[in-house]
């Protein structure tokens, strides 16, 4: 086994030596090494056989050396060349199979159905979970550039990011979902952090400057758009925190469920009752709360002629006139653009109520951040409490 493994490597590091462009700043023999080393992380803590283990190594070993050959289809080149090498060192026609298909199982789009799929796809993503997420995404984010493929700005960088760690990406493993996992979340708040600091210092630098360049009438019209614009991205940002909350927390009732639930049925393990109630209970409020911050209010959604006529309709919000046919609402509008004060006062409103509402967003979403991070805490002394009564 270390005999063929030695082998692959030294097949692998010359071959990118001499065939893959120093272009390729990310998917290297580094971000191979990464691969191998998050493999080894996972077996060395999951049941395998032999065999298996010995195709997830090879296949950490050759999954992108099909970059010497293209870049889109990578993987199929990539079945190629290891079963050419393998066949070539004489291993086994099954140990092949298995490398090829987790090779295979590496695409992005890709969603592995067996542990060894699981296991591969877990480590050439690990680092997501690693402290080091920032230097590497860079190294992605330049060789994008460099070949051509995808030109983004820092900025731009940021929310692609945020938008695959939050819709595209998960662990699968059991071993990832317990070391990895965790990082991951890590990574993501400092993601979500630095997006709102963009943010905050775009719209104050392009206030300022349209103020400076613009007769008053257009700065009064600049600070509406701008305002806006802001309340609404923080209000993306409040949506994308609770989600990442309910994933979490789905993550660890879904791991209480399958490792602890289990056990309580023995005698011997009924000193992990109150903990597991406390850590499940923390998790199931941290949802409801976090599906309480984003739920959306129901609205009357009509309006009369008179709320007009008085001015105590607010036309640029759709709950005020979902209802309404649609020439009653161009006859509302046409009144409101007439008079500069009720559009003003409209738009005053709008800023006020958005602010209304993304206070209330976050005061629950720190409530839930404080129950989540204490019932974490009262779960983890109920543990050692729990486990010394035990023992003593």
């Amino acid at each position: 086994m270390l005999d063929i493994i030695g082998k692959t490597q030294e097949f692998v590091f010359n071959l990118f030596k001499e065939k893959l462009p120093s272009t390729f700043l990310y998917h290297n023999y580094s971000h191979t090494e990464c691969v191998c080393n998050g493999v080894d992380e996972i077996i060395n803590n999951t049941d395998l056989s032999e065999d298996d283990r010995l195709a997830l190594k090879l296949a950490a070993l050759l999954h992108d050396t099909g970059y010497t050959k293209t870049i889109d289809g990578h993987e199929e080149e990539s079945v190629k060349i290891a079963t050419e090498f393998l066949k070539s060192q004489g291993v086994d026609n099954k140990i092949i199979e298995t490398v090829n298909q987790c090779i295979l199982a590496t695409k992005l789009d890709r969603e592995p159905t067996t542990l060894l799929e699981k296991i591969i796809k877990d480590a050439d993503t690990s680092h997501f979970g690693k402290d080091n997420f920032n230097e590497t995404s860079e190294c992605l984010r330049k060789e994008l550039d460099v070949l051509c493929l995808k030109n983004c700005s820092p900025k731009e960088w940021v929310d692609e990011n945020i938008h695959f760690f939050a819709e595209k990406h998960q662990f699968y493993t059991d071993y990832a979902l317990r070391n990895w996992q965790p990082q991951k979340e890590k990574n993501l708040a400092k993601l979500i952090k630095k997006k709102e600091k963009q943010i905050l210092k775009s719209n104050a630098d392009n206030l300022k400057k349209q103020l400076k360049s613009e007769n008053p009438e257009r700065g009064i019209q600049t600070f509406f758009r701008v305002a806006l614009k802001n309340h609404i991205k923080l209000s993306d940002i409040a949506d994308t925190k609770a989600n990442i909350l309910l994933s979490v927390n789905a993550i660890i009732i879904s791991l209480v469920l399958s490792n602890l639930i289990s056990k309580l049925d023995s005698p011997s393990n009924s000193y992990l009752i109150i903990p597991t109630l406390i850590f499940t209970l923390s998790s199931v409020i941290s949802m409801v709360l976090s599906i309480i911050a984003t739920r959306p209010n129901v609205t009357s959604g009509s309006f009369t002629r008179e709320d007009v006529e008085q001015k105590r309709v607010n036309l640029t919000f759709f709950g005020n006139f979902h209802k309404m046919d649609l020439k009653e609402y161009e006859w509302a509008i046409s009144e409101l653009i007439k008079d500069k004060a009720y559009l003003y006062d409209s738009m005053t409103k709008d800023l006020y109520f958005l602010g209304k509402v993304l206070d209330r967003k976050y005061r629950i979403l720190r409530i839930t951040y404080n129950i989540f991070m204490t019932g974490m805490i009262i779960s983890v002394i109920a543990f050692i409490v729990a486990f010394k009564m035990s023992n003593g």
